[in-house]
C-alpha cells in the first residue's frame, strides 16, 4: 500500500474525533501543488520534447533545456509557506496535549490526591495510555507525511530545498521527532510497562532504553525499519542526565549543569535565567524561559537506577544547600554591613 493510501485511512480511521481538534499535514493537498504547477509541468513537456529530439537525432537549442532545476516560485510559495505552518500547528498541538496528559500521570499535592481518589471508582490509567497511543501514532504519522512530501519536491525539481527546508524546521524548533515531549512520551509508556499497568506493547515496544551501551540512548523505531536515537548524555557533566531539563532549542540537561551554565542559583531554577545565557551546545540565547522539565524521563532513571539516582539527588541537594548559605550569607553582609 502506497504511504498516501496509508495516510487517508490513518486520517479516517479510529482517532478521526482526535483528529477534528488538531491539524495534520494536508498530503493530498501538497501533492495536487505539485503536480498542478504549471511551471514544472510545462518543463516536463518540454523535456519530453526535447528527449524526443534527441532521439530522432535533430539538433536542440539551449532555450529549450530545463531552466529551473532548483526551485520554482509557485510551488515555493504556495509548497513551503503551507507546509511550514501546519508544521508549526502540529507541533503545537502536540506539546498542548503531551503536556496536559503528563501533567496528570505525575500530578503533585492536591490533584494527586484528588487523581488517588477519582481512580478508586474509574480506571483512568487506560484511557492515559490510549491517548499517549493516538499522540505518538499522531506524531509519527504526521512526520513520515512531511518527509515523503519534501522528498517528493526534490524529486520533481531535482533541487535540496525539501532537506534546507528540513533544516529551517529544526531552526524554527518544529521538527516533530525532536520534539522533548515526544521523549517524554517515551519515557511514559516505558514507566507504565515496567510496571506491567497494561501499556500497549505495540507502542511501548517502539520505544527502547540502553544505559549499557557508550552512551545513554532512547530510541524510537518507526516504520520500514528507521530508527531514531536520543542522546540521553548531559553535556555538562558528560553522565547520564539527571532531573533534566529540555531547553526550547531541544538540548537536554540536568538542572544542576542547566543553572550552573545560565549563572543561576539551583534554588532559583531556570525561569530565572537571563535572556541573554545561551544554550552550552548550539549557543542559542534565550532558551531557559520556556524550558521543559522532562519528569517522566527522571522517573524512568529514578526506577530503573535508582542507586544512580540516589547519588545525584544528595549531590543537587548538598549543591542547593552550598548556594543557599552563600547567597543568604552576602544578603546578611548587604543588610548589616559586615
Amino acid at each position: 500500500m502506497k504511504f498516501g493510501e496509508t495516510f487517508t485511512e490513518y486520517l479516517h480511521g479510529d482517532q478521526e474525533r482526535f483528529l477534528d481538534k488538531c491539524s495534520h499535514v494536508e498530503y493530498k493537498r501538497l501533492k495536487k501543488v505539485l503536480k498542478s504547477c504549471r511551471t514544472c509541468k510545462g518543463l516536463h513537456d518540454s523535456a519530453c520534447k526535447t528527449e524526443q529530439q534527441w532521439d530522432e537525432g535533430k539538433d536542440i537549442s539551449e532555450s529549450q533545456l530545463c531552466q529551473c532545476q532548483s526551485s520554482c516560485q509557485l510551488c515555493d510559495h504556495m509548497f513551503f509557506s503551507e507546509l511550514m505552518k501546519e508544521a508549526s500547528d502540529i507541533a503545537g498541538c502536540f506539546s498542548s496535549r503531551a503536556r496536559h496528559l503528563l501533567h496528570l500521570h505525575v500530578a503533585s499535592g492536591m490533584q494527586r490526591y484528588v487523581l488517588r481518589i477519582r481512580q478508586c471508582f474509574k480506571n483512568d490509567q487506560q484511557a492515559m495510555i490510549e491517548e499517549g497511543r493516538v499522540l505518538i501514532e499522531y506524531i509519527i504519522m504526521n512526520a513520515i507525511a512531511i518527509r515523503k512530501i519534501l522528498k517528493k519536491y526534490d524529486k520533481v525539481h531535482k533541487s535540496v530545498n525539501g532537506k534546507n527546508f528540513k533544516s529551517k524546521m529544526r531552526a524554527e524548533h518544529i521538527e516533530l521527532l525532536q520534539s522533548p515531549w515526544l521523549i517524554e512520551l517515551g519515557a511514559f509508556y516505558l514507566n507504565f510497562n515496567g510496571l506491567n499497568c497494561g501499556a500497549s506493547s505495540e507502542f511501548s515496544g517502539h520505544f527502547s532504553f540502553d544505559f549499557n551501551a557508550s552512551r545513554p540512548v532512547m530510541t524510537l523505531a518507526l516504520p520500514s525499519s528507521i530508527k531514531l536515537e536520543y542522546d540521553l548524555t548531559c553535556a555538562v557533566c558528560l553522565d547520564l542526565v539527571f532531573n533534566p531539563y529540555a531547553l526550547s532549542c531541544g538540548h537536554l540537561f540536568c538542572k544542576l549543569c542547566a543553572c550552573s551554565a545560565a549563572s543561576v542559583m539551583v534554588f532559583e531554577g531556570l525561569k530565572c535565567a537571563s535572556p541573554d545565557s545561551k544554550c552550552p551546545i548550539c549557543r542559542e540565547a534565550g532558551g531557559y524561559a520556556k524550558a521543559v522539565h522532562m519528569l517522566e524521563l527522571d522517573l524512568l532513571v529514578k526506577r530503573r537506577f535508582k542507586e544512580y539516582w540516589k547519588e545525584r539527588l544528595i549531590a543537587e541537594r548538598a549543591e542547593m544547600v552550598k548556594q543557599s548559605k552563600e547567597y543568604w550569607d552576602l544578603q546578611t553582609i548587604y543588610a548589616v554591613g559586615y
